[in-house]
């Protein structure tokens, strides 16, 4: 028990670990924060400079930029309606609208601590309740996967503001905008109109670089004359009793994102958008109209995505299957240094899993530190006159766009989908889940294929499983209520109880 705890208290007690921490975590705030700049591409390249260094020094920094990273998405989604990563993708639903409004003091500050309670919830998940966890992981099959796929767009088309119908066309058309490029089954070209350049496919932060940023800075031209909005930074810090107020919705979307984290190759992205589907069903008085600026739509979408991350190494450490893009890279950083992810990791070498519990929680202080730190210079690019705004937007997804393969080709795609988003918005329709089903459509079909490839091309075969299986049952019954949910008979429902309440 000693010997758990020396190590647990590792990061906390050795001053290099500390430093190392706390830097990664500053680090990942910021590179989190430009679009563009994932944390994927900046744990890859930092498991290059680590290779010779002691493995828990390189662990600590890997960590904290992970932690960093993931919140650091969120400012601008909050400020600038560009989300730094796809897990702060629903942030900007709500986050950008209460920017506008000028609260962008308090709903970062609201953000930043709720993030944190969201990350402390998924280490002490993770410490408690891994082995469990990593053995729900594994019940998943390739079915279980496109049904939480068809989830997650049905989810999309539902959270879309207005019209059912339209936000459903915009995640369909995401879907296709994912599909294109080589078959991974059949290695033959998909949607590439006879093009070898379209052959790799469409890099999904292009996609999302366009359609928020430029399309945003497209659409405030219509506004060009319209004095910018002065934000409030008097009340950056939430109060006890705000927090307390969401205290309970934030515990019920960590645990959603702890266990959609847990799921191999899912991630913080589909667990933010359920965590937003579940506040908004479950919500009955926000504070405001959810897409309007509803303190819960932030709420929901930041703990999820931070609690994903302990549940994103659950199968990590116990399995040693990725939960997300990250954590692959992680499991390389450990194969470097002699270590072996998996079943026997918590046999040979059980300090590393109790040294990254007790680093993942000392990388969270760290980000209620730095998170809160500068969000008063970060309002004030919110004040700007849109003459300078809308150009520094422009600068900033041009070289977010330029940097995913340093090529220019990158940066037509941004423009491009830059038009396509302003037009959309034009008309009516949410770009969200355009993105959304960019990330997912791939996701389903490959799980669809394989789900069809183990009962012998069957779909009879398929069917019964779905029907007979626990788990695929349940997942199954989810969509049905959900697509129910939208009849026009429940609408009449609901607002009859309105009417009634």
């Amino acid at each position: 028990m000693s010997e758990t705890l020396s190590y647990l208290l590792m990061a906390w007690t050795t001053p290099d670990l500390m430093l190392l921490t706390a830097l990664g975590t500053f680090a990942g705030i910021y590179i989190g924060a430009i679009p563009g700049l994932s944390v994927t591409m900046a744990v890859s390249i930092l498991v290059s400079f680590t290779f010779a260094w002691d493995v828990n020094d390189a662990l600590a920094l890997i960590v904290g930029i992970f932690i960093g990273g993931v919140y650091g998405g969120s400012r601008s989604a909050i400020l600038l309606n560009i989300p730094g990563a796809p897990s702060s993708i629903s942030t900007a639903f709500d986050g950008y609208p209460l920017a506008q409004r000028g609260e962008a003091g308090r709903a970062i500050g609201l953000s930043t601590v709720m993030s944190v309670i969201g990350g402390l919830v998924g280490v002490i998940v993770l410490a408690c309740a891994a082995p469990v966890i990593g053995d729900l992981a594994l019940k998943f099959a390739p079915r279980d996967y496109f049904l939480i796929a068809a989830i997650g767009l049905l989810l999309v088309g539902s959270l879309a503001a207005g019209s059912l119908a339209k936000g459903i066309f915009a995640a369909a058309l995401g879907a296709v905008i994912g599909l294109v490029g080589m078959d991974p089954v059949t290695a033959q070209g998909r949607f590439t109109l006879g093009q070898v350049g379209l052959m790799g496919g469409i890099h999904y932060v292009v996609v999302m670089i366009g359609l928020f940023g430029v399309a945003e800075a497209f659409y405030q031209l219509h506004n060009l004359d319209v004095a910018p909005v002065r934000q409030k930074v008097d009340k950056i810090i939430p109060s006890i009793a705000m927090v307390l107020r969401y205290l309970p919705l934030s515990i019920r979307t960590s645990v959603i994102g702890v266990l959609v984290g847990a799921l191999p190759g899912v991630g913080g992205d589909i667990a933010a958008l359920m965590a937003y589907d579940h506040a908004k069903r479950t919500v009955k008085k926000p504070s405001r109209p959810f897409g309007e600026g509803a303190y819960e739509g932030l709420v929901a979408p930041e703990t999820a995505n931070s609690s994903a991350v302990g549940g994103a190494y659950v199968p990590m450490l116990t399995l040693g299957i990725p939960g997300d893009a990250v954590t692959a890279v992680i499991i390389g950083a450990l194969v470097i240094h002699g270590l072996n992810p998996g079943p026997m990791l918590m046999v040979e070498s059980p300090h590393i899993f109790w040294f990254t519990v007790g680093n993942l929680a000392l990388a969270n202080i760290f980000l209620l530190i730095f998170g809160l730190m500068g969000i008063r210079l970060f309002a004030k690019m919110v004040e700007m006159p849109k003459a300078v705004l809308i150009p520094l937007i422009l600068v900033l997804c041009v070289v977010g766009s330029y940097s995913i393969n340093s090529s220019m080709t990158e940066v037509y795609w941004m423009l491009g989908f830059g038009l396509l988003g302003y037009f959309l918005k034009v008309y009516g329709f949410q770009v969200g889940p355009v993105i959304l089903g960019v990330i997912l459509g791939p996701m389903m079909d490959t799980s669809y294929r394989q789900a069809m490839a183990s009962v012998g091309d069957s779909p009879v075969e398929l069917f019964r499983e779905l029907l007979t299986n626990p788990l695929s049952l349940l997942l199954t019954t989810g969509i049905v209520l959900i697509l129910l949910s939208k009849t026009p008979l429940m609408g009449l429902l609901k607002k009859r109880k309105t009417a009634h309440d």
